[in-house]
C-alpha cells in the first residue's frame, strides 16, 4: 500500500471515508476528546511512514498524547454539503508528515451534524469500521461524563501482527516456509492467466490507465436473493461464491474468454486477536473460473465452491508477493491478473449509540476506480441485495455500466430459478436492448431474414473497441 500511494502521487484513490449523521445536541469538545481516545488506542492511527538514507521506508509510531487530530467546525448550508464532503474527502496525504486520519464536523444546523472522517487504507479496511465505531460511540459517551474511557487494552497492535506474519510466512526462497508452499499452489493456479480481459469498452485502453471512477446502483430484490440463498444452502456453499460464480457467466456473455479470472477482496484476519483492530489486514486473491464446454451454472457452483475453498487455505501470502513471482505481463494500462473485482461486504455491521444523539452511518466515496469493475454488493435488512458497481470512467460510459448492473442482476435472476441452466442459455439482453439490437441488425443487413439474439449480441461485442 505504502508503494502504490508513492505511484498515485499521494492522491485520493486509496481513502476511505466513513461519515456518520448526528442529529441533536452535538458536544464538540467530547468529540474532539473521543477522536484523541480512538487514535491512542490504535498505534497504527498514530504511525508515519518515513524513508531512511537508503529510500527503505520504515513506519513511525507517535507516542499517546501527541498525536493530535484536530475536529474543525465547518457551517455549511444543507445544500452544499455534499460538495462539501466530496472536497474533504478527496484530500491528498502525505504518509511521512501527517497521520493517516483526518476529520471534518459540518453543522447545518445547531442540532444537525456531518461527521466525515477520511482515513488513508494503508491505515484501515472495510472490517475496521466496526471497532472504529464502537470504540469511538464509547469513548464519546465517557467524555460527556467528563472521564476518559475505561477499556479493556487491547492484546495486540498493528506491529505485532505485522511482526507475526512475517515469522508466520518465513522465507519464499525456503521451499519448507508457509510462503514456498502457497506461492507454488497460486503459481500453477495463475499460469498463463488471458492479460487483459475483454470486456465491453466504449473506448480503447489507454497508454496508462487513470483512477477516475462512477458509480451505479446494483439491486437484487429480496425473493430473488432468498432464492440464491437456498440455493448456496443447498450446495454447501455460501451467497458469495454463488454471486460469483454468476460474475463469471456475466463476463462471459460480455465477451471475456473462456478463462475469467475476478479478484476477491478477503479479510485476513485469521487470529481472534485481531478483530477489535483498526488496521489494514485485507488480502486480494484471484479465483479463475473455466468456463469452456458450455458447462451448466450447477457446474460452476461446484468448481468455485471448490477453488475458493483451496484459496482460503491458501490466504496467508500476501498478492503483492504472488505478482512478484508470477511475473506477468505487465502493462501501464491495466492491472496484472485480474481487471474485475467482487466483493461481498459481509462485516458486522455497528449499531451506532453516539450517546443523547440519532446517529446514522453513511459512505461516501470518492470518484475514484481502482480497477475496471468493481462489484461490491451485501445484503440488507429487507433482504435484498444491494451494492454499487464502480467502473473506471476512462474505459465505460455511465450508460454502459448501468446495462452491466442490470445484465448482472438478469443472470441472477435466472441461475436462482434454473440453476441446471448452462451458460449458452442465459440471457443478459432487456426487452429495449433486445428490440434496438435486432432492429439494428435488420438496418444493416436487410438481405438477412433473422438474427438471433445471441448473434445480435454477439455482434455489439465485436464492434466494442478493444
Amino acid at each position: 500500500m505504502w508503494v502504490n500511494h508513492q505511484l498515485e502521487g499521494g492522491a485520493e484513490t486509496y481513502n476511505i471515508t466513513p461519515a456518520f449523521r448526528l442529529t441533536g445536541p452535538l458536544d464538540h469538545a467530547a468529540l474532539t476528546a473521543a477522536i484523541g481516545d480512538v487514535v491512542n488506542r490504535h498505534e497504527i492511527l498514530r504511525t508515519t511512514y518515513v524513508t531512511d538514507a537508503n529510500d527503505e521506508p520504515h513506519q513511525r509510531i507517535h507516542p499517546a498524547g501527541e498525536a493530535l487530530v484536530p475536529v474543525p467546525v465547518v457551517d455549511v448550508a444543507p445544500e452544499d454539503l455534499t460538495a462539501a464532503v466530496d472536497e474533504v474527502i478527496a484530500h491528498h496525504f502525505d504518509l511521512a508528515a501527517e497521520l493517516p486520519l483526518r476529520v471534518s464536523l459540518f453543522r447545518c444546523s445547531p442540532e444537525e451534524h456531518f461527521l466525515v472522517l477520511v482515513i488513508h487504507h494503508i491505515a484501515t479496511d472495510g472490517v475496521s469500521g466496526a471497532p472504529l465505531a464502537r470504540d469511538l460511540t464509547a469513548a464519546y459517551a465517557a467524555r460527556l461524563d467528563g472521564q476518559a474511557p475505561e477499556w479493556e487494552p487491547l492484546a495486540v497492535q498493528y506491529k505485532d501482527y505485522a511482526l507475526w506474519q512475517r515469522e508466520l510466512l518465513g522465507d519464499v526462497t525456503d521451499p519448507d516456509s508457509l510462503a514456498a508452499r502457497q506461492a507454488a499452489y497460486w503459481r500453477a493456479e495463475l499460469d498463463g492467466v488471458p492479460q487483459p480481459l475483454t470486456l465491453p469498452l466504449d473506448r480503447p485502453r489507454p497508454a496508462e490507465r487513470s483512477r477516475h471512477g462512477g458509480k451505479v446502483d446494483i439491486v437484487v430484490a429480496p425473493q430473488v436473493a432468498a432464492r440464491l440463498q437456498a440455493l448456496a444452502d443447498e450446495r454447501g456453499m455460501t451467497m458469495a461464491m454463488v454471486m460469483q460464480a454468476a460474475l463469471a457467466v456475466l463476463l462471459r456473455k460480455l465477451g471475456a474468454e473462456e478463462d475469467v479470472t475476478i479478484g476477491n477482496p478477503i479479510a485476513g484476519r485469521t487470529d481472534e486477536a485481531l478483530a477489535d483492530l483498526i488496521g489494514f489486514f485485507v488480502n486480494t486473491q484471484v479465483l479463475r473460473t473455466n468456463l469452456s464446454g458450455d458447462p451448466s451454472f450447477d457446474d460452476l457452483l461446484a468448481q468455485v465452491r471448490d477453488k475458493t475453498l483451496a484459496a482460503y487455505e491458501r490466504q496467508d501470502v500476501p498478492f503483492e508477493l504472488l505478482v512478484e513471482l508470477i511475473n506477468p505481463e505487465r502493462s501501464a494500462s491495466y492491472l496484472p491478473l485480474f481487471q474485475v473485482v467482487f466483493a461481498w461486504q459481509n462485516f458486522a455491521k455497528q449499531e451506532l449509540e453516539f450517546r443523547g444523539l440519532e446517529a446514522e452511518f453513511e459512505q461516501h466515496i470518492a470518484s475514484t476506480s481502482m480497477f475496471d469493475l468493481f462489484f461490491s454488493v451485501a445484503l440488507d435488512e429487507a433482504g435484498a441485495v444491494r451494492g454499487d458497481l464502480v467502473y473506471a470512467t476512462q474505459l465505460f460510459d455511465r450508460d454502459t455500466a448501468e446495462a452491466i448492473a442490470a445484465q448482472y442482476t438478469r443472470v441472477l435472476e435466472q441461475v436462482a430459478v434454473d440453476p441446471s441452466l448452462a451458460v449458452s442459455g442465459v440471457d443478459v439482453l432487456g426487452v429495449e436492448e433486445r428490440e434496438r439490437l435486432v432492429g439494428e441488425a435488420n438496418d444493416t443487413a436487410h438481405a438477412v431474414e433473422w438474427v438471433s439474439l445471441p448473434e445480435a449480441f454477439e455482434a455489439q461485442v465485436a464492434r466494442t473497441p478493444e
